[in-house]
């Protein structure tokens, strides 16, 4: 019993230190060992916690340690109050490192690496740190679903928890950097574009998106059920260097899902004018074929009539102004096209035919 309490308190104070400036001083392999720490602490609450004798007398000699230590010195850190918190170490450790301003750019990459990881086998025997925030993101999700209306219109947020619970953190860290160092977010955005899987931190950015504008809370905040913090300018720092990063926002409107275009195309005008300008630019490129009976791309890379439709009708699904402004962006290019009824003369007039507007 003594090595094992010697360990969770060697852990409390490597968990009250993640939220210091000490941080500064972790690389990579201190942050890993940290975790594979938190990991051992919570293999201790898996192997005590369904015998109940052992955990209450190892939670009694906790709270002892701890009460000493309150009375002799520095309160010990927060979230380890009873023998069931040791199951959430290695979450509050992460949660904790991600929102201090200190943690270093290559430390705080790696923690990036467990939620933003890359194709590869999870293990079977041991639960990731990616599947362990998934959890409490499900558990969290129940509460947000309740507190804001605003998640019953965004379906892609309801069915991926922990693609929320990664947007609520990447502007967590925004809030953070952007508060240490001017231009940092901007700086910060294009290091995770470059190193993280391109695909799935596009989702991420449109999930940050579509936070309502009581988001993000800090995770650890609500494991205690603390007040929720005003996310202040990190979303629009997160919009500006989209609209800033001409590749970025061609990948960020040809890689995603037309309906999850469409919800944040309606949050957003900014962002909408820019996906519609694609959309158009697109649909220059195609051209009818005769033999073929259909508008087809020149290139490899240009967009199918097939997609440049999907994409359209999803718009056109979106409530005014949206909408409005889609079919008078359409009319305008067929009006400059020559204002053709007939199909096969004009992109424009297809795509109005088959979205069954009386242009």
């Amino acid at each position: 019993m003594e090595p094992v309490l010697q360990h969770l308190e060697r852990f409390s104070e490597v968990l009250a230190v993640s939220r210091t400036t000490h941080v500064s001083t972790w690389d990579p392999v201190t942050v890993r060992r940290a975790l594979q720490w938190a990991r051992y602490v919570r293999h201790i609450h898996k192997r005590f916690g369904r015998l109940a004798c052992i955990s209450k007398a190892l939670e009694r000699r906790l709270q002892n340690q701890w009460k000493q230590q309150g009375d002799s010195g520095p309160a010990p850190a927060p979230g380890l109050a009873n023998f069931q918190a040791l199951g959430l170490c290695d979450q509050l450790l992460s949660l904790r490192l991600l929102a201090n301003p200190a943690l270093g750019d290559a430390s705080f990459h790696y923690l990036l690496q467990q939620l933003f990881p890359g194709p590869g086998v999870p293990d079977a025997e041991e639960e990731s740190l990616q599947g362990s925030l998934a959890r409490l993101a499900r558990r969290r999700a129940a509460i947000h679903m309740l507190r804001f209306n605003a998640y019953g219109e965004n379906p892609v947020l309801q069915e991926d928890s922990l693609m929320k619970t990664q947007a609520e953190l990447l502007l967590r860290r925004l809030q953070e950097v952007g508060e240490a160092e001017a231009g940092g977010p901007g700086r910060l955005l294009s290091s995770l574009w470059e190193r993280s899987p391109q695909n799935n931190f596009l989702k991420v950015v449109a999930a940050a998106l579509l936070l309502p504008p009581s988001s993000p809370r800090h995770q650890e905040e609500e494991l205690k059920l603390g007040s929720p913090k005003t996310p202040g300018e990190e979303g629009q720092e997160l919009l500006r260097w989209l609209l800033g990063k001409s590749d970025v926002m061609v990948a960020f409107c040809r890689s995603l899902p037309a309906g999850l275009l469409t919800l944040v195309a309606g949050r957003h005008p900014e962002l909408s004018r820019v996906y519609l300008g694609l959309l158009t630019d697109w649909g220059r490129q195609l051209h009818y074929s005769l033999q073929k009976g259909l508008w087809i791309g020149t290139e490899s890379q240009d967009v199918p009539w097939e997609e440049l439709l999907s994409r359209f009708q999803s718009l056109c699904q979106a409530p005014p102004p949206l909408k409005d402004e889609v079919f008078t962006a359409l009319k305008s290019c067929k009006a400059q096209d020559g204002d053709f009824e007939v199909p096969g003369l004009s992109i424009w007039t297809d795509l109005l035919l088959s979205l069954g507007s009386s242009a």
